[in-house]
């Protein structure tokens, strides 16, 4: 199952920090089978007020999220994004094609 690295970024400084992080993330995403699928850009708010950056990155399977993050070369780089931009970084699983709303429920243990 598809699985993604999320990024809420907020307060960025582009300073030299971030254009070597930008340059290098690409190559630490290939081994893993890796791409962005959304990262940053400009945004058509439907409701609320969102003025930070979003960044998704999917991947074949949570083990391949995983070892991306934690390789070597990625946690090289990460001090670049962390010391620009305050944010929340996590990995989650995405759905199966078939996947309803209502299937959410059944994990709440409401159905």
């Amino acid at each position: 199952m598809t699985a993604y690295a999320v990024a809420h970024l907020r307060a960025i400084t582009v300073d030299q920090g971030v254009v070597d992080y930008l340059e290098g993330i690409d190559a630490t995403l290939a081994p893993y089978d890796g791409r962005f699928i959304i990262h940053g850009g400009p945004k058509e708010e439907l409701e609320g007020h969102f003025t930070d950056d979003l960044i998704v990155i999917a991947f074949p399977d949570l083990d391949a999220a995983r070892g991306w993050y934690r390789s070597p070369d990625y946690q090289a780089l990460a001090p670049l994004r962390i010391q620009a931009a305050e944010g929340d970084v996590f990995l989650i699983d995405g759905v199966d094609a078939d996947h309803r709303a209502t299937d959410i429920l059944k994990g709440l243990g409401v159905v």
